[in-house]
């Protein structure tokens, strides 16, 4: 039988439309852990053009690659910067409470 060749999934190849991209964010904002928002915002960026993104947010390219990889930890003010040369925004509403 030969063997399955399979390959990393890229998250920034699904991200076509704002709308996929807005709810991918959210979807990160809800979990509440910010290396998951930094990545997924690295997706983003990766899904719309990092160059274009860093030249739009002010950044370097390689700095903007490392400030939003798994192991980076941007400054909020970086993060402003990301979001906004997205073309996104971020929302805060009260947090559930259960029970």
């Amino acid at each position: 039988m030969p063997k399955t060749k399979t390959r990393i999934w890229d998250p920034a190849e699904h991200l076509i439309t704002d709308e996929d991209m807005a709810a991918y964010l959210e979807a990160a904002l809800q979990e509440g852990d910010s290396a998951l928002i930094a990545a997924a915002l690295g997706d983003i960026a990766r899904a719309k053009g990092m160059s274009q993104i860093a030249r739009e947010a002010g950044l370097g390219r390689e700095s903007l690659y490392k400030a939003l990889s798994a192991d980076g930890n941007p400054e909020f003010a970086t993060i402003m910067k990301v979001v906004s040369a997205l073309g996104l925004q971020l929302h805060a509403s009260p947090a559930r409470v259960e029970g």
